[in-house]
């Protein structure tokens, strides 16, 4: 009896070992449990806070339910097998039969570059000397008809290969907004958008694309010579020493240019009547251009913060290859060259009748949607809590590093 006592004692002793070993590596896996359980919580909020971020992001980018518009698209081409979506186009002309050797031919784009200008009937000689260089260096072609009359275009040799676009009396970048969407020019490296009346005796196409592809130029325009009419900026006149420059020194006036100007207009700067823009520059500035405001007022000045980076570097004026603004104010009449008049001159003036006098009318309605423009950078720059703008913390860490060289 007693051996099985013993027996029995041993055989309990042995699972109650066995049980406190379970125990003791339940008791290990605990925190082990504890850790896992609290780094996978962490993973959970950090995704969901992104997810939140992002879709507030893109709510502020694109407002009034863009994101949501956005989706659907996406959505709406589900039922299409993936291959075959083409979410761009160009504006290169396509005939409407060809022959089977030149099918083959038919997908080699050879159009990289766009001319766009605004036209009148009235400066049709004028055009054509501009359209006559930029077709010999193989550019598309696409005139803005703001005066409606097309029909009279047609004896020209190069007309049938152009794209006409008839809007009665609007602006060059009302039609920009509408026909020169990103997707649309995607395949074009540089789009020039210029107006109908400028001299281009001692311009050529070629010659200004090798400059601004090896200075690096996303955004640019010719020079203006010292001539012209309508000169509004020392900037953009002709530095008759230079190639290309892209900041300008004075000391009259109420504009003080020098080596500490940060902004336009003293450099990162270029004039609305002849800008070029790479395609990077382009997808930018096409979001810049307000939808209503026709007239593009003070955008100008906004330009570079779409000059792909530094706009003191990125931004110039082209010198070899200048032009001649003639100052010839054909929009809502008239017909002669312009004259000079200051913004205060125009808001000094009462609001005339629009039959006795568009012109003026047309110059009040430019200096309104000015204001309006401002108001909304303004606006968006302060509830854009995101948004830092380049140039100022730019500007700030050059004093600092200006100061430093100083105190030492």
């Amino acid at each position: 009896m007693k051996s099985a006592k013993s027996w029995r004692w041993l055989f309990k002793r042995k699972n109650a070992l066995s049980d406190g070993g379970k125990c003791g590596s339940k008791m290990k896996q605990l925190p082990f449990m504890g850790i896992f359980c609290a780094v996978m919580l962490f993973i959970v909020y950090r995704m969901t806070s992104y997810q939140y971020k992002h879709t507030e992001m893109e709510t502020k980018m694109q407002p009034f339910g863009a994101v949501k518009e956005f989706l659907g698209a996406s959505r709406s081409l589900d039922a299409l097998p993936r291959g075959i979506v083409q979410a761009r186009s160009d504006l290169e002309l396509r005939p409407l039969w060809s022959t089977s050797s030149s099918r083959s031919k038919e997908n080699n784009i050879t159009h990289r570059n766009l001319l766009a200008v605004p036209v009148g009937i009235g400066q049709k000689h004028n055009v054509d000397a501009i359209v006559e260089k930029f077709f010999e260096e193989n550019f598309t072609i696409i005139l803005f008809h703001y005066d409606g009359n097309m029909d009279a275009w047609w004896d020209l040799e190069w007309s049938t290969e152009a794209i006409h676009i008839v809007a009665q009396n609007q602006t060059k970048w009302w039609f920009a907004k509408r026909f020169l969407h990103p997707d649309v020019v995607s395949i074009y490296d540089y789009i020039f958008l210029w107006d109908e009346d400028l001299g281009v005796e001692h311009f050529h196409p070629g010659r200004y694309l090798e400059i601004i592809k090896k200075e690096g130029l996303e955004i640019s325009q010719p020079a203006l010579d010292p001539n012209s009419t309508d000169i509004h900026h020392r900037i953009t006149v002709r530095a008759r020493t230079k190639k290309v420059h892209r900041r300008v020194y004075e000391l009259r006036g109420s504009t003080k240019c020098s080596d500490a100007s940060e902004g336009p207009p003293c450099t990162g700067f270029v004039e609305g009547m002849a800008p070029v823009f790479s395609r990077s520059a382009w997808h930018c500035a096409w979001h810049l251009i307000q939808n209503d405001l026709v007239h593009g007022w003070g955008m100008d000045m906004k330009l570079g913060y779409c000059a792909q980076g530094d706009r003191t570097r990125n931004v110039g004026v082209v010198d070899s290859e200048y032009v001649v603004h003639k100052g010839i104010q054909t929009l809502g009449g008239g017909g002669t060259p312009a004259k000079k008049a200051s913004v205060s001159d125009t808001l000094t003036k009462g609001h005339g009748a629009v039959g006795t006098d568009v012109r003026a009318e047309i110059r009040r309605q430019s200096t309104w949607e000015l204001q309006v423009f401002k108001e909304r950078w303004n606006r968006a720059v302060e509830q854009d809590k995101n948004w830092v703008d380049p140039f100022k913390r730019r500007v700030q860490v050059q004093r600092r590093r200006r100061h430093k060289r100083n105190t030492h």
